[in-house]
C-alpha cells in the first residue's frame, strides 16, 4: 500500500501498509532546511541567573539555538531517512478505520503460539518509533537470551492525530476515546485477553483502556502514574519526606518546563502554523522533551513521522482534548474538589531515574489494584530507547503476576 492517505477505509478492513514517500517530499525538506533562519539569542555569557532545578547549562530560556543547528546539520548531511524508512517496513504494518479516524499500527506477532497479546502507546513528542528497541525482546525472548513462557504478541498503534495514523478530522481525540479505539483494534485482531503498556500520554491512555474493557485487559504497565493532589489538605498532610520532594519537582516541572502543555491544552493552533512550515521550528519545539541525551538519529526519525504526515497541528489538539474531557470523567469527593473513579484492573509502574517521579499515595487513589512499583537508577522518560533492558524485564515480571 502506499502512504497512510491512500490507505484509508470506510469499513473495518484491515488493510496492509507500508511507508513509501516520495523522493519530491524528501527534496523539499532539503530545500526548507537549508534555508532555515535562525532564531536569535542571548550569549552564554553567564551573566544571567539560571532557572532554578536540573536545568542543563544554556537551556535557561528554553531549547538553545546551537543544539538545533546542531541537529539541522545532522539531517541536511548526515541522516538516512531512507534507512529509517526501511527499518520501519521492516515490521507488518497495516491501517484500519476506528470510529471514523484512520489507525496506523505495527503488528509484529511472538513464534511462541501461546504469547500474551500487548497493546504498547507512545506519546508526544513521539511515534511507534519508540518502541522499536523492545520489539524484538518482547515478541522473541528465546532469540535474546530469556524465557519463551515471557513472549508477547505486539499491537504498536500511531496514536489518531499522531504520525502514521494522519491528522485527525474531528473533535473529542482524548485519551478516553483513544482507549476505547484501542479496545476495538484488539477486537478486531481477534485478541480476547490482552494487556496494555505505554510511556508518557501512553502511561495515560492504557489505564483508560483497562477501564474501558476490563473484562479482556489483564494488566496495565505504565512508566509514569500521572496522580496529582485532589484538593484534601489531609492527603498532603500524609506525604513522607520523599514524596514531598517528588511533589516539589513536579510542581517545578509545570512552572518551569510546561511550555509545551500550557499552549497545547489551552491554543494549540497558535503555534501550528509555524510548525507545519518550518522543519527546524518543528525541531526546537519538539527537542524541550527530546533533548540532548537521547540519540540524534532517534530524535530525528521521530520529528520526521510528524513532518511528513504534518500532524504537528493534531497531535498538539490531543492535549487540548484531554484537558476539556477530563472534568466529565471524574466524580465530586464532597468536598468541592472531583477526584477521578479509580482503576481496577492490575497496575504495575516502572520509574525511570530521569523521569516523573511518581507518588504512590496519590496512585493508590486512583489506581486501586497496583500490583507492581518499581523504581531505577537509570532511565530517562524515553526508557524504551535509553533503557530497553530494564523496561523488557519490568514488563517481563509484571505480566508474569496478572496473565
Amino acid at each position: 500500500m502506499g502512504f497512510y492517505g491512500d490507505a484509508m477505509t470506510n469499513d473495518s478492513t484491515i488493510a496492509p501498509f507500508r511507508i513509501e514517500i516520495p523522493q519530491a517530499e524528501l527534496d523539499d525538506l532539503q530545500q526548507r532546511l537549508a534555508r532555515t533562519r535562525w532564531a536569535e539569542e542571548l550569549p552564554a555569557d553567564g551573566s544571567a541567573a539560571p532557572a532554578a532545578g536540573p536545568v542543563p547549562p544554556g537551556w535557561e530560556y528554553g531549547v538553545p539555538v546551537g543544539y538545533v543547528q546542531r541537529l539541522v546539520e545532522r539531517w541536511r548531511t548526515g541522516y538516512d531517512w531512507r534507512a529509517w524508512e526501511a527499518k520501519l517496513n521492516a515490521y507488518p504494518q497495516f491501517t484500519t478505520e476506528i470510529d471514523g479516524q484512520n489507525v496506523h499500527f505495527l503488528h509484529v506477532r511472538s513464534p511462541e503460539p501461546d504469547a500474551t497479546p500487548l497493546i504498547l502507546t507512545h506519546g508526544w513528542p513521539t511515534t511507534v518509533v519508540e518502541w522499536l528497541e523492545v520489539i524484538g525482546p518482547l515478541t522473541d525472548p528465546r532469540a535474546h537470551g530469556g524465557d519463551p513462557a515471557d513472549a508477547f504478541h505486539l499491537v504498536v498503534p500511531s496514536v489518531p492525530g499522531f504520525g502514521l495514523s494522519g491528522p485527525t478530522r474531528e473533535r473529542g481525540w482524548d485519551r478516553y476515546r483513544v482507549a476505547r479505539a484501542w479496545a476495538e483494534l484488539m477486537r478486531r485482531l481477534g485478541y480476547d485477553r490482552y494487556g496494555a503498556a505505554g510511556n508518557d500520554g501512553g502511561s495515560l491512555i492504557s489505564p483508560e483502556v483497562g477501564r474501558a474493557d476490563p473484562e479482556h485487559v489483564c494488566g496495565v504497565h505504565v512508566t509514569q502514574v500521572f496522580s496529582f493532589p485532589s484538593g484534601d489538605p489531609a492527603e498532603l498532610a500524609g506525604l513522607g519526606e520523599e514524596e514531598r520532594g517528588k511533589l516539589a519537582f513536579a510542581e517545578w516541572f509545570t512552572q518551569h518546563r510546561g511550555a509545551y502543555d500550557k499552549l497545547q491544552s489551552t491554543e494549540p493552533q497558535n503555534l501550528a502554523h509555524a510548525l507545519a512550515d518550518s522543519p527546524a521550528g518543528l525541531l526546537g519545539w519538539h527537542a524541550q522533551l527530546l533533548g540532548e541525551q537521547l540519540d540524534p538519529d532517534f530524535v530525528l526519525t521521530n520529528v520526521m513521522l510528524y513532518w511528513l504526515t504534518d500532524t504537528a497541528a493534531s497531535a498538539a489538539r490531543f492535549y487540548y482534548e484531554d484537558a476539556a474531557a477530563a472534568p466529565v470523567q471524574q466524580k465530586s469527593n464532597g468536598r468541592g474538589t472531583t477526584v477521578p473513579e479509580p482503576t481496577t484492573v492490575p497496575l504495575g509502574l516502572a520509574n525511570f531515574a530521569w523521569d516523573f517521579q511518581s507518588i504512590r499515595t496519590f496512585a493508590e487513589r486512583d489506581h486501586q489494584n497496583i500490583v507492581s512499583w518499581n523504581v531505577y537508577d537509570r532511565g530517562s522518560h524515553f526508557a524504551a530507547h535509553d533503557a530497553p533492558d530494564l523496561l523488557v524485564d519490568d514488563i517481563r515480571q509484571f505480566f508474569r503476576k496478572v496473565r
